[in-house]
Formats: C-alpha cells, structure tokens, sequence
C-alpha cells in the first residue's frame, strides 16, 4: 500500500545557482503521478532529495507525519526503507548475474535465510517478465530487460514508494511501450505510490494519474492528467505537445526577442492533438482513482477527490457529453410499442370535439395535437367522408341533367304543335 508525499516550500541550490525553489505539491498515495520538465530543470535531483540523498536548503518533505529534511541518520535510514529506486541505465552491477543483483538488498538490508531470498527474487522476477534469465550478466541482455531487472531490484523489498528516473531513456518505442505497460501492471497489484521523471510525451500522456511541470526553476502546475492534458498554460501546451511555439527554446527558455518575434507573427495557437485513452492493467483490475470512484458509490469516479477545481469541471463536461450521446437501453421504446402506437393512437391523439374547437379557434388547447392522426382505425373513419361527398356530388349531376332533359323535350313538343296549327290553317 502506498503512502502520500506532501511537499511544502522545497529549495535546493548549489552554491549561488538556484535549481528550484518554492516546490509544494501533494503526491496522492497509491496512484502514478509523471513529473516532467526541460532537459536541466532539476528533476533528477528532486528525486535524490526526496530520498534523501540530498539535503534541500529550504521546505518540508512529509512522509507518514515525518519530516524527512529534520531527521536524523537512524531515522532517515529507516525512512528511506520506503522507496524503491529504478535508476536511468538501471545501475547493475557488471560483475553479478542478474538474480544476484536482484537479491543484493536482501543480502544487505534483511537477515533472511537463501531460500527466503530464493523466493522473493524468483516472485519479482516473475512479476517483471525475467525468469531464466537468472544467470546472465547485465552485459548479456537487452537493454529494456535491464530496465526490468533494475525494477525488480527495487521491488525486492516491498517498498511502500518508488520512483522511475527516465525508465524509457535508451529504449525504442516498442520496448518503451511495454514498460509503460507493466509499470501500470504492477501500480494495480502492489499499489505503491508512483512518482516517474520522463521526457516522453506519450508516457506522460498515457500512464499516470497526475503530472507535474519544472520550468524556470518553479513547479509550473501539478494535478490531474486531464487538468494539464487541457491546459491553456502555454509551457505546458508547448511541452505536452512537442511543439515550437512556446517559452521553451532549445536553451531552458527563449529568450525576449524570440518571444516578441513570435508574438509579432500573430500566428495563433496550433490546435491539441486529441487525448489519448489512459492506459488500463492488463489484468482487467481498475486503476486505484477508478475504484475509489466505486467506493463513492456514484459509479463515476471522485469527481474531487482532491482535485482542483477545473478539473472538476473538465470530468462533469465530459461526462456529460458522455450521457447525451448514449440513451439508456430502457428509455428506449420496444418494437411493439412502436407497432402499437401507429395502429392505435392514444386519446390525446385522437380527433374530439376539442380538438374541433381549437382548431375553430385558432390555436392547440392543452394537450391537443391540431392535427387528427392519419394512420391505424382513424383512416378508415376519415376515408368515409370523402366518398360520401363523391356520392352528393353524382346525384345532384344527375338531377341537373333530368331537369336539362325536361326542359329540351318540352321545347321541341312546342315547335312542332306550332307547325302543325300553321299548316292547318294554310
């Protein structure tokens, strides 16, 4: 199990060079935070000095309600029993197998017997991926197995902390993709407190829960991975997403010139790439932030939990996007609700009296359509009445016509009784 790291005012100089100074961050217990930086800014020894191998000049560093600075050697020496430390190029010992190398803490530090040693370094080696490898010297094996030799090193000792400088130094992007794979593996089985120093971009876009920023002898920002993922802090956008435009330069800073050149092009801001999805254990076993959300019991992860503000509101906004774009399978309707509907309206829809008045009216009352429903029984109601009137127009056609005829024969019947009297009386 982990514990938390609380950081307050830290400084560290080396004689009249200022490396950092006013460091406070909060590095929650149990979760993998990333801390990241230009080459130079310290981040190095910021891990040598919260493991104390370099006192600070100013600041506090709490581990389990002690001061690590005030302690003195016995206490700092037990203290130090926390961590667990994976060095850049691993730090083997050349001249010892790897299972030795792997055993030397327990050899140093523990009164264990050999086949208690045997067992340790056989799990640890197991949980890296090493097994039968045992026998090979550091010089006989690949460099990312090196990584996971040195990571299982500090394993050995259960450590409660452990931090990562550059794991991915030296290694191509497949080998640094399985590192970052097992780190997130091993976080989710043994649940220490991650802390790793990267300069890889897709490392600190994908594994850790938290990230933090050195730049300009300052902690620019630390908190949630979305927080900075969508900063607008322009150090922080320039360096999360390898681009030119910035503060940084090839130096630790731009200098004012190339700041005011910049500035002057009028060129806006490239857009952020689109954020990648955080990598998951392999096991299937949630991250520690995804099953402390369980435990809230709202299903959705701690919406605070620590987090700043804006954070939260980056989480609420996406799940809200979220929650829109998905209807819940039982607000949806069946198919035989739909079937029903069309074959029988029901009575809001079904033409009334009201709906006469309204629409004499001019305007839908409460409740009412306005329009009488053309599908199901309502058809065949509606389809009568257009045939009842086809059936009084006909009839009064041929009452017109009769009355026509009438008129015409009556006529001719006076022409001809005209003709007959006139012929008479020649």
């Amino acid at each position: 199990m982990g514990v938390e790291i609380r950081v307050e005012g830290l400084t560290k100089r080396f004689g009249r060079q200022t490396i950092w100074e006013d460091v406070t961050m909060t590095i929650p217990e149990g979760e993998i935070s990333v801390l990241l930086g230009p080459s130079g800014t310290g981040k190095s020894v910021f891990l040598k000095t919260l493991v104390g191998l370099l006192r600070p000049n100013a600041g506090h560093i709490w581990i389990n309600g002690k001061d690590l600075p005030a302690l003195n050697e016995h206490d700092l020496y037990q203290t130090r029993k926390l961590f667990g430390v994976l060095f850049q190029d691993g730090a083997l010992f050349g001249s010892m197998n790897i299972y030795d190398n792997i055993a030397f803490p327990l050899r140093e530090h523990t009164k264990k017997t050999e086949q208690e040693i045997r067992n340790i370094v056989s799990e640890k080696m197991e949980m890296v991926g090493l097994l039968g490898s045992e026998k090979k010297l550091p010089g006989e094996i690949s460099g990312g197995m090196r990584k996971r030799a040195g990571l299982a090193r500090a394993l050995v000792l259960d450590p409660e902390i452990i931090l990562f400088d550059e794991p991915d130094s030296g290694l191509d992007p497949v080998r640094t993709a399985y590192l970052n794979q097992l780190i997130v593996d091993l976080n989710a089985q043994i649940e220490a407190t991650f802390l790793i120093v990267t300069h890889d971009i897709n490392t600190a876009r994908t594994v850790p829960d938290n990230i933090g920023l050195l730049f300009r002898r300052n902690l620019v920002m630390f908190g949630p991975r979305m927080e900075l993922l969508t900063s607008d802090e322009p150090v922080v956008r320039q360096f999360l997403n390898g681009r030119k435009e910035g503060p940084i330069g090839m130096a630790e800073e731009k200098d004012a010139a190339q700041l005011a050149a910049e500035a002057e092009s009028g060129t806006p801001p490239s857009d952020l790439p689109p954020i990648e999805k955080q990598l998951q254990p392999s096991s299937g076993i949630p991250r520690r932030t995804q099953r402390r959300g369980h435990e809230n019991g709202d299903g959705r992860g701690d919406k605070s939990g620590g987090r700043s503000d804006a954070a939260v509101k980056i989480i609420e906004s996406q799940q809200a996007i979220s929650d829109e774009a998905s209807i819940p399978d039982e607000e949806m309707p069946t198919v035989e609700e739909l079937d029903h509907d069309l074959i029988e309206p029901n009575e809001a829809e079904r033409p009334g009296k009201k709906a006469a008045k309204s629409a004499g009216r001019g305007r839908l009352g409460k409740g009412e359509t306005g329009t009488a429903p053309t599908t199901g029984s309502a058809v065949k109601s509606t389809s009568k009445k257009p045939a009842a009137k086809k059936t009084t127009k006909k009839a009064t056609a041929k009452k017109t016509t009769s009355k026509t005829t009438a008129k015409k024969t009556t006529a001719k019947t006076t022409r001809k009784s005209t003709a007959r009297r006139g012929g008479s009386s020649a």
